[in-house]
């Protein structure tokens, strides 16, 4: 690991100075992800700006029809806390298996959205749940904010500071994961709103994405016999040691079935 300066900040107007002073600073708050690839000598911030415990990161609120999450909140929060459980059961469940204990215990919602692994569970929330990710800087819908492999519109010294969720009126998220790390060989979600239909499929290809085709035959019939006749594009799909695109794209079958099969309801 090269050496770094740690920083903790005082609030998000601190945080986000010392970035866009340093544009070579990282923000740091579960370090999931940053701290291992910093190991590896992947990355070698100047400074890391310490966010975890700053209190407007860690807000968990409902307004106007969306549910919205502070960058700081972890996993574990996400899974438990009763507004997320009451409002977007189909979160809460998604959030319970991200990972194991330890990662769940300190990984951070903003870290695994701005990090945007193509097999990371959230992605799919944020675009299937019609997200918008709030920046210290602007809002950002979900449709533009991932942009492919590892890739977000985030500027280099632009904060992550929440993400909202359209409540829908049912959603449920359904994943095969890999045996060793948890993450999505293949997961989508399913959600019904009053306007339509989403459905995001994360772990299949070069990152999350909307199967509008799924999305089409819900509108016209939900039911998992259906969505599981929904064409696939596998030239789209992802092939590596764990699985080829026709795998991959059976998964994407399954697992739509399986999610439309479990579709859950906001208390």
């Amino acid at each position: 690991m090269h050496a770094f300066e740690y920083i903790r900040a005082r609030s998000v107007a601190d945080a986000s100075a010392q970035l866009q002073a340093d544009p070579e600073a990282r923000p740091l708050s579960g370090g999931m992800t940053l701290l291992p690839t910093m190991k590896m000598r992947l990355a070698a911030p100047s400074r890391l700006i310490d966010i975890a415990r700053l209190p407007d990161l860690q807000m968990i609120t409902l307004e106007a029809g969306r549910l919205c999450i502070g960058a700081a909140v972890r996993h574990a929060q996400v899974a438990v806390d009763s507004q997320v459980t009451r409002t977007l059961p189909a979160l809460a469940a998604l959030a319970a298996g991200i990972g194991d204990p330890q990662v769940r215990a300190r990984g951070t919602l903003g870290g695994s959205v701005a990090n945007n692994d193509p097999a990371a569970d959230y992605p799919a929330a944020v675009l299937g749940l019609d997200g918008i990710v709030h920046t210290d800087q602007r809002t950002i819908a979900a449709v533009d904010f991932f942009q492919g492999l590892f890739s977000t519109a985030l500027a280099p010294t632009e904060l992550i500071t929440a993400v909202s969720f359209r409540i829908p009126l049912r959603a449920a998220y359904a994943k095969f994961a890999q045996a060793a790390s948890g993450y999505a060989l293949t997961g989508v979600l399913v959600a019904e709103y009053a306007d339509g239909w989403r459905v995001s499929v994360t772990g299949a290809g070069p990152g999350v994405f909307r199967w509008q085709a799924a999305e089409a035959v819900l509108q016209s019939k939900a039911t998992a016999a259906d969505v599981q006749q929904a064409p696939i594009d596998e030239a789209l799909l992802n092939t590596d040691l764990h699985a080829p695109p026709a795998y991959r794209a059976q998964l994407m079958r399954v697992m739509a079935a399986k999610a439309v099969q479990s579709l859950s309801c906001p208390s």
